[in-house]
């Protein structure tokens, strides 16, 4: 491992505090049973804890020379040399009801999936999007990331931090704040501070498409300081919207109006 050097391009900063590392295996919720996902290993500092405890543990990692690494010190382990922009998902992340919302009296695999991972802090949102996308097969996921993204995931309406971001989190799972991860418990030490966020796939379905909820609010917050009668315009051109107040900017509706505010559009212009 000491030939290893790690590539600022793929955003490579691997924890190194074992205070930390203990305290994200003691938070991680996954039992024995479980597939359990780790997104981003490098060359092992989280995965030398989860070897030993989830025999169905699956690695993505992209870097080649980690994946050597990876393979040297955890023989057995399944890894998808990838990036995990590029995989698909919904083959890898095994079949299953989402255990947390459906009818207690149906039948379900006490195994879960759950996602683990330090993520590139570059690529954070697109990863947190695709496994929102693929939600329903997921119980659980904890994760890094910069702690701003980790506070617009949690922020709440008409504050600065909240956006997008938190409004399709909020709808689609529960995003928990856990705790900050100062930038020496990573070698090399990044920038910024970190944060560990778990996020709880705990939400029925929505009464709204994904694909028209993610318009609706990236419309409507792409132009944030407009209020919305003039930011959703296009969207809402011959269809009496009187029953929800468009007289306001975007960050004062909350996720809930957005879900109903989608699905009210839908209804209007049924395909």
């Amino acid at each position: 491992m000491d030939r290893f050097r790690t590539k600022k391009r793929l955003g490579q900063y691997f924890l190194s505090d074992k205070n930390v590392l203990s305290n994200i295996i003691s938070t991680f919720p996954a039992t024995s049973n479980d597939w359990v996902l780790e997104i981003g290993p490098g060359t092992g500092a989280l995965t030398q804890y989860l070897w030993p405890r989830y025999p169905r543990l699956e690695l993505v990692e992209v870097d080649a020379e980690a994946v050597a690494v990876l393979n040297e010190r955890f023989e057995g382990v399944v890894i998808h040399q990838q990036d995990i922009l590029k995989v698909n998902l919904r083959e890898l992340i095994p079949s299953q009801l989402n255990v947390n919302w459906v009818d207690s009296e149906q039948e379900v695999d006490d195994a879960r999936n759950f996602v683990i991972g330090n993520l590139p802090y570059y690529i954070t949102s697109p990863i947190l999007f695709g496994l929102l996308e693929h939600r329903v097969r997921l119980t659980g996921a904890l994760l890094m990331m910069q702690k701003e993204v980790a506070q617009r995931l949690v922020a709440v309406p008409r504050t600065k931090d909240y956006g997008i971001l938190s409004v399709q989190t909020q709808l689609m799972s529960t995003p928990e704040y856990l705790f900050d991860v100062k930038p020496g418990s990573f070698s090399p030490p990044p920038k910024v501070t970190s944060a560990m966020v778990y996020v709880h796939f705990d939400k029925p379905s929505l009464q709204c498409s994904d694909k028209m909820l993610k318009s609706v609010v990236r419309t409507a917050f792409n132009q944030r300081r407009k209020k919305l009668s003039n930011a959703l315009k296009s969207m809402i051109q011959g269809i009496d919207c009187s029953s929800f107040d468009l007289n306001v900017r975007a960050e004062e509706w909350t996720p809930d109006i957005y879900a109903d505010f989608t699905a009210y559009l839908e209804d209007q212009n049924p395909e």
